[in-house]
């Protein structure tokens, strides 16, 4: 059959829909305004193979609007135009729903095309996207525009698609299949919460098993050698790839070394060792910093080490450092004085030098006070003597206030003792 397999299972009603129990649930908002009729213009926001399309189905069906998909990679104003051109026909008689995938290849233009039409409700937009609607879509899309988002699939609601699947093909092709439980958790697993994924999983399965005595087994092997890859959802210019490098830091930041090395797996099995790198670097000097300094040097070491010698690798120096980051204690006192003079530099509150730390020897006749009058440290007890370093309009202000960690309030000690002489 020429019709992919998803394509034949494509849901019919609510309940088929596999997953997105927050939206689709009994009592639960979208649902709710689906049964009601009445339906905004809305953004579908998420991930592919989640359900967005299959429900704008559902809803036009339940609805008895006309429904017209277009697709941003491909779709031009002419296309929009083409639509709108029916209004007055017959197929627009209860209005239109137009299905807009992938919204963020649209355009200002090509978006603000249908404003007038979304607005006086001749035209119903349903918008899709995996990208964060607030960075692509049009605001004023986006304002007249109710935004839901759909999740990943959970494992257990893609079992059941999938043993639907397989009940599926049994009837198409009147054979006995069994699927085994290791391939039943592999194709589950491994689709990374994409259900049209799994059902592809589950047909070519079916196609690369010989029947032997009457029936078709689906293994585990052969759902591994298919699925080897699908687990890793990643786009390396989308939103999966900054939320997965924030997983990575923040799991680093919140001292999960399991979680951490989770993340480092996820992005390395998708190739990205120099991202890696960066973000392990960077929560070493930002959230690490002075409570563990002698880190930074370690950590580059380890960056560096895995730069040289590829995956896989790299996977064991990084390894280490990630565990290592994660476990140290924390501290983030020299990244926030950094932000605290810089506030202070851009509103303009700290500007010009002091006298003495100025690089000239000579004053100009309007100089109040002549003579640079710099105190060298060195030739001073403990190599420190009191003077002003902050120019003059900042010169109260407190940039740097010391972790609790035993490193910075050693070097708080120890500098207290001499500035209190």
């Amino acid at each position: 059959m020429d019709t992919p397999l998803a394509d034949r299972l494509r849901p019919q009603t609510l309940d088929d829909i596999s997953g997105q129990h927050h939206l689709l649930d009994e009592n639960m908002p979208l649902r709710n305004i689906i049964e009601s009729g009445s339906i905004p213009n809305m953004v579908f926001y998420g991930p592919s193979g989640v359900g967005k399309t299959t429900l704008a189905s559902i809803i036009a069906k339940k609805t008895q609007r006309t429904l017209r998909k277009l697709n941003g990679t491909t779709a031009s104003t002419a296309d929009i135009k083409n639509i709108v051109a029916e209004l007055g026909g017959f197929s627009g008689m209860n209005g239109i729903l137009l299905y807009l995938d992938e919204i963020q290849y649209f355009n200002k233009k090509q978006q603000q095309t249908l404003l007038e039409y979304i607005e006086n409700g001749s035209i119903t937009l349903i918008a899709s996207t995996t990208e964060n609607p607030y960075f692509y879509v049009y605001g004023a899309i986006l304002s007249r525009s109710t935004v839901f988002e759909f999740k990943p699939v959970e494992a257990d609601d893609v079992k059941k698609a999938v043993l639907r699947a397989v009940d599926h093909l049994k009837k198409e092709y009147d054979e006995d299949i069994i699927i085994e439980d290791g391939a039943l958790k592999t194709i589950s697993f491994a689709c990374g919460g994409d259900v049209r994924k799994a059902i592809n999983a589950v047909e070519l399965s079916f196609v690369s098993t010989k029947p032997t005595n009457g029936k078709r087994v689906l293994t585990q092997e052969t759902a591994e050698a298919l699925t080897q890859k699908s687990a890793v959802r990643y786009d390396r210019e989308g939103d999966e790839h900054y939320d997965l490098l924030s997983a990575f830091q923040k799991s680093m930041r919140g001292s999960d070394p399991d979680a951490a090395v989770h993340y480092l797996a996820r992005i390395l099995a998708s190739n990205d060792l120099p991202s890696a790198c960066r973000r392990l670097m960077v929560c070493a000097c930002e959230d690490v910093g002075l409570a563990n300094p002698q880190i930074i040097p370690i950590v580059k070491a380890a960056v560096d080490a895995a730069m040289m010698v590829g995956m896989p690798e790299a996977r064991i120096p990084l390894a280490d450092a990630v565990i290592l980051v994660a476990l140290s204690p924390k501290s983030n006192s020299a990244y926030m004085a950094y932000d605290r003079a810089i506030a202070d530099i851009k509103t303009g509150k700290a500007y010009g030098f002091p006298r003495q730390l100025q690089n000239k020897h000579y004053d100009g006749e309007d100089a109040k006070q002549k003579g640079q009058h710099y105190l060298y440290p060195h030739d001073f007890p403990d190599h420190w003597v009191e003077q002003q370093y902050l120019p003059d309009n900042a010169k109260d202000s407190v940039y740097y206030e010391p972790g609790h960690n035993k490193n910075e309030q050693a070097y708080k000690a120890y500098w207290d003792k001499i500035k209190g002489r």
